[in-house]
Order: structure tokens, then C-alpha cells, then sequence
């Protein structure tokens, strides 16, 4: 399904612009497919919580004398939905509102919250809502740049040599009390599913259980470098992978990806309750 759907979309080809908006160029692709490859079941209770942390920095649109106005916006999309909505066509919605004229932001932040949250429920009702936050231009200087906080695995001088993801490489120090740590790595990078395009991430890791052999976990991490898939489904095939291999008694895997084409998205997938982290972007993005 996922693969007939991309090859109808625009991802890879040349594209016109549309200035006048036009809900109908988001493209909803199901979540099902990667996760069944994953090993998730369709029909079973997903083994994490969270959500899909966008921003756009290329959001404009026209007040009702015709001049333009613009805003960074902030999406939050949770992981339960049945749909992700691919990237490229997600850019040429939203830059189809640069010539459209709304009456104030609110009317811009309802259009956008009523267009994505039917993408990312496509075909489905809607069990919760996708969070929309508009920034003006007098709040810009208020965006802050913070690197993720942990240690920082890319300290250790590790002979790296396989470059799609090798779970194998997860090992637990089975004779070592139980622990709670962050740990965080800059290195990683995984290719756009269709195009090839590389995809640079940043991936903060917490748990609490065994002790993550952090070579080794450094080493699975550079594993995804040849890796295509979407950011969404690189970090949970990265949860589920720690998980079935580490069995932590708390996990949390939050990934920090670059923007391409004025969006950056940001997956947080955790298995226990607890506030999403701050949409807060780092020094890459």
C-alpha cells in the first residue's frame, strides 16, 4: 500500500508550486506497513506512547489587505494515528497557502489543525487531536538552540563497519546493577525511502534496567547510515529494537532530525507516561 502510494506522490520529481490553498496535496501514507516489519501487529496495543514533533519555518500566508504575514508552526502528531504524512507533499501544502488570503492567524491555525489531523487519521475517526502552535516573528528571538542532554556516546573510538541496522550489536552487561541513564549520539543518519537523500539526526536514548553496552550501542546507531526509511520509522524500529534485545524496564527514544525543505521532524517514542519533550531545535537545524 505505502509503496503504491509514493509512487503516485511527488516525492523525487519535479513539482509545481501552488499558491492558492489546497488541502488535497498532503499525502497520507499508513503507518501499518513498517510496523508489521517490525514486528507490531495491525490489530495489537502498540508497545510505546508519544509522538511526531514537527516545524515548519516556511509558513506564509495573506491577511485580508493582501499583505503577507508569517509564523513558524509547530505540529504535533501522536504515534497512535493510523498515518504519517510524507514530508515533501506536507511542503507543498503548506506553500500553497502563500497567496491565500485569511482573516487572522486563528483562521490559519484551524485550517491547518482541521487539514492535518484528517490527513494522519485518513479513512479513520479521529481518536485524538493533532496540536498546532503558530509563533510570530515578535517571538522568534524567544526559540532557543539546545543540544540534546546525556552522554555523549561519540566519545568512544569504536571500529564501525556495518552500515545497515544490525541489532546484534545490542548487548546488555547482564552481571551489572540496574541503572538509569541518558545516553545521546550525533551520528546518526539514515536515507529518505524513495529518493536516497540523507537524513542527519541527532537520537537521545533513556532507560532504566540492565547496563546498555554503549560500544556497542554507538555501533548499531551507525548502523542505519545506509538505512532507508522514514525518520518516524527509523526511530521505532530503533525502540523496538533496544527493547527486544536490552529488555529495559523503562525506555524512551527521542531523535532530533535536520530540517529538509523548511520542515524538521522530530519522533519521541516512549513505554511509560510522561510530558513530550520541549520542541526545542538544535544547532544542525
Amino acid at each position: 500500500m505505502m509503496n503504491q502510494l509514493l509512487a503516485q506522490s511527488a516525492l523525487g520529481k519535479t513539482s509545481a508550486y501552488i499558491h492558492q490553498y489546497d488541502a488535497n496535496l498532503l499525502l497520507a501514507l499508513p503507518r501499518t506497513d513498517k510496523r508489521t516489519e517490525i514486528g507490531l501487529s495491525a490489530e495489537g496495543v502498540l508497545p510505546f506512547m508519544g509522538a511526531d514533533i514537527w516545524t515548519a519555518f516556511e509558513l506564509s500566508w495573506l491577511n485580508p489587505r493582501g499583505k503577507p504575514q508569517l509564523a513558524i508552526a509547530h505540529f504535533t502528531v501522536p504515534c497512535e494515528t493510523t498515518h504519517i504524512i510524507e514530508s515533501k507533499s506536507f511542503k507543498l501544502y503548506l506553500n500553497s497557502f502563500n497567496n491565500t488570503t485569511f482573516t487572522d492567524v486563528q483562521q490559519v491555525q484551524t485550517r491547518l489543525r482541521a487539514d492535518v489531523s484528517a490527513a494522519v487519521w485518513y479513512g479513520s475517526k479521529p481518536l485524538s487531536s493533532v496540536g498546532v502552535r503558530l509563533l510570530s516573528p515578535e517571538l522568534f528571538d524567544r526559540e532557543p538552540i539546545y543540544e540534546l542532554d546525556g552522554l555523549n556516546l561519540d566519545r568512544l573510538d569504536v571500529e564501525c563497519i556495518q552500515y545497515t541496522p544490525a541489532p546484534e550489536l545490542l548487548t546488555t552487561q547482564a552481571d551489572e546493577p540496574l541503572v538509569s541513564e541518558v545516553l545521546v549520539s550525533h551520528l546518526l543518519k539514515s536515507n529518505c525511502l524513495v529518493t536516497g537523500q540523507p537524513d542527519w539526526g541527532s537520537v537521545q536514548i533513556s532507560y532504566t534496567g540492565v547496563p546498555i553496552n554503549q560500544e556497542g550501542l554507538l555501533q548499531y546507531l551507525v548502523s542505519f547510515r545506509n538505512h532507508n526509511e522514514f525518520h518516524e520509522q527509523c526511530v521505532e524500529r530503533i525502540y523496538m529494537d533496544i527493547l527486544r534485545r536490552c529488555q529495559p524496564l523503562k525506555l524512551s527514544v527521542y531523535a532530533r532530525y535536520t530540517r529538509r525543505g523548511g520542515l524538521d521532524i522530530n519522533p519521541f517514542r516512549t513505554s511509560h507516561p510522561q510530558a513530550l519533550p520541549a520542541n526545542t531545535r538544535t544547532a544542525r537545524q
